[in-house]
């Protein structure tokens, strides 16, 4: 296991920004008007440039460009992409970002009329803008499909391994056909496969074979995307899938992907027992580990296109270094890494009932933090990020004493950082008084019923 810095870390990483912009359909509002991204674009972007940043990831939003069936409204959008030209900032554009597809849609990703509004809206993208080059075709498929259709956590609230398998039909195959599509329609496209990064640790036969199970599950999509599936008899999850009727799933005509996203949370990695399971894992592998694991299976480079921890904005400086030094220890182990991409630029909303309500509730997890009034504010964050945007690396980044509730949900890391020598947090980024809000805790559904 990587624990330390790395030979070769003084080798920089490029820092690419990231917008939320998810669509809650059930209030009609997306995170991206809810922190007033929308209407400060200007001032995020000129942020972002100041950062020292040159890319990002950014949201092409079709439930805003397509609100009747065939009819769209590009207005928004084409302000969008000069604000970006205009700054000097090349786009990974993110064409649908989990739930975020038209409100009409009313089946969601299981809606039968799905896969041919998404084709149609997306050739009309690459039609619009040509000179974008990078796409990412369909945020986290796999994080979102199982959260819409297995865990009835997103619309269309389907529960189990039928309902998954219908909106895995539905949504996979028109991915591949988007991305073969854009070979064709575009000089330069890259595709950019983002989902979620994982590795699972079990103990106990029951939590071991859990374990596995969810480990085989974790690669499923983009083993099906690239067709390389040839065989289950050794993969768990792959089995129980075929056996529910998803055995067309493993013989997808292969799509092309260019680079491998991984988005990666303390809450990716969980245990099981006996008992269950847990998250964050009391025994987390290295993220260079896991990112070196990708990055052989898939032999493609490799991009952390997600990370983020919920906290005082020292404690994200501490998870930023940690995720950063734990990338350059794999790019000086050989891997190719196509970038780094902190999600998002600023502070979110909405995640602590995980979108289910529309309270305006800023989730405390950007570079630039906002207030209630949506006001931009620099913290040691800001200040941490600018200077690797600016050419630093992670030994540069100051590790500050991890805070509650952070310190208890990282405390498996802590063997990681055990190198570090740790500083007391700023009295201005630490409230006089414990928040006690829901933004603070682990993330959960509330009130769901």
């Amino acid at each position: 296991m990587t624990t330390g810095p790395a030979a070769g870390a003084e080798r920089t990483i490029e820092l690419i920004g990231g917008f939320e912009s998810t669509f809650q359909p059930a209030h009609d509002v997306d995170v991206a008007e809810s922190t007033d991204h929308v209407a400060q674009r200007d001032l995020d972007l000129t942020l972002l440039r100041l950062c020292g940043l040159e890319r990002t990831r950014y949201p092409i939003r079709w439930h805003r460009i397509e609100r009747a069936p065939g009819d769209y409204d590009w207005d928004d959008t084409d302000r969008a992409m000069e604000a970006l030209r205009d700054h000097g900032i090349r786009p990974i554009v993110d064409l649908v970002h989990h739930t975020s597809h038209p409100a009409w849609l009313e089946g969601g990703v299981a809606d039968p009329r799905f896969g041919p509004a998404y084709l149609a809206y997306v050739t009309a993208v690459a039609e619009r803008y040509p000179w974008i080059e990078e796409h990412t075709l369909f945020n986290e498929p796999f994080s979102t499909l199982f959260l819409c259709g297995h865990e009835a956590i997103w619309p269309p609230y389907g529960r189990g391994m039928a309902s998954f398998v219908e909106v895995l039909r539905n949504v996979l195959p028109v991915i591949g056909e988007a991305a073969r599509r854009y070979r064709d329609l575009l000089e330069r496209p890259r595709h950019v496969h983002v989902d979620a990064c994982e590795r699972h640790t079990g103990e106990s036969p029951e939590g071991e074979r859990y374990a596995a199970y969810a480990n085989d599950r974790r690669f499923f999509v983009l083993d099906a995307l690239l067709g390389t599936i040839d065989g289950i008899a050794e993969r768990p999850f792959l089995r129980e899938l075929a056996a529910a009727g998803g055995a067309d799933l493993l013989d997808l005509e292969p799509c092309p992907v260019d680079v491998v996203g991984l988005d990666y949370y303390a809450h990716c990695q969980w245990h099981f027992d006996a008992d269950g399971g847990r998250a964050p894992s009391p025994c987390p592998p290295a993220l260079s580990d896991v990112i070196a694991e990708y990055a052989a299976r898939y032999a493609r480079p490799v991009m952390l296109s997600e990370t983020n921890i919920r906290g005082h904005a020292t404690d994200r400086v501490s998870w930023f270094k940690y995720t950063l030094e734990q990338c350059e220890a794999a790019v000086a182990a050989g891997v190719e890494m196509d970038g780094y991409c902190w999600f998002p630029f600023i502070d979110s909303c909405d995640w602590d009932s995980l979108l289910f309500h529309c309270d305006r509730n800023v989730d405390p997890v950007g570079v630039f933090t906002i207030d209630a009034e949506r006001r931009r504010h620099p913290t040691s964050m800001s200040v941490a990020y600018g200077a690797v945007g600016h050419g630093a690396t992670s030994a540069a980044i100051p590790a500050y004493r991890l805070q509650q509730p952070v310190a208890g949900w990282l405390e498996g890391y802590l063997p990681q950082m055990s190198h570090w020598t740790w500083r007391e947090p700023h009295a201005r980024d630490v409230p006089t008084s414990e928040p006690g809000t829901a933004r603070f805790e682990p993330l959960s559904i509330r009130d769901v019923a």
